[in-house]
């Protein structure tokens, strides 16, 4: 077992980390999230945690890359599910962890990339429409599912999976801040729940050496 455990509670601790090192246009970054409470275990900043209690998949509805309703339960039922919130402009964060996880899902079979779905949700809906959302998944992997909409029920949607994100602004220099915890949840097929937690520390390593059992309802 390559994994610490870590309680529901806890992700509040991770998820302020989180942000502390998400870039912004403007490198600006902040926030807080859910009550914080004690971590177990030392495990390397590169590995992921198991969540003690799993997190439900969020009910979310959104508008996918092609301009169609997209309902996330209805669609990854049944299949190991990566979720991720971010947005297409941040300069560091999202396209690092993208792009681990596209380096991940190139060495898996056909079978296996038929059986992972992998969702990145916008946290910046003005920006990121439909088009522009789904150019630069394309960049990262034609796989990938990329979805935009209302903020209000993604901003719902991420906190129920204890990712805390922040409407995007306009700074006083004229920049867009757009804010948001950098995990990646792992679900698992057999129960549709979040039981793999990865933060912006894990590399495509880590995707790599995961991403089977996951595919497989097991875990790493």
């Amino acid at each position: 077992m390559h994994l610490r455990r870590i309680t529901t509670a806890a992700v509040a601790a991770t998820t302020v980390l989180a942000l502390a090192s998400c870039g912004s246009d403007d490198g600006g970054d902040g926030g807080d999230g859910t009550p914080a409470a004690e971590i177990s275990g030392g495990q390397a900043p590169d590995e992921g945690t198991v969540l003690d209690t799993p997190f439900d998949k969020p009910d979310l509805v959104l508008t996918d890359t092609d301009g169609q309703p997209y309902d996330l339960r209805a669609e990854t039922a049944g299949h190991a599910t990566l979720l991720y919130f971010g947005y297409t402009n941040c300069p560091d964060i999202c396209p690092l962890t993208m792009s681990n996880i596209a380096v991940a899902t190139a060495g898996l079979t056909d079978e296996q990339r038929a059986d992972l779905r992998v969702v990145f949700v916008t946290t910046d809906p003005e920006r990121d429409t439909p088009e522009s959302l789904g150019t630069w998944l394309d960049a990262q992997d034609p796989d990938f599912t990329g979805l935009t909409g209302d903020f209000t029920a993604v901003q719902e949607a991420a906190e129920s999976v204890g990712v805390y994100i922040e409407p995007s602004f306009e700074d006083d220099d004229g920049s867009i801040v757009s804010t948001h915890g950098t995990q990646v949840v792992g679900f698992l097929p057999t129960d549709d729940l979040g039981h793999v937690l990865y933060s912006e520390g894990v590399t495509a390593r880590t995707f790599e050496r995961d991403l089977p059992k996951l595919i497989e309802g097991e875990l790493p």
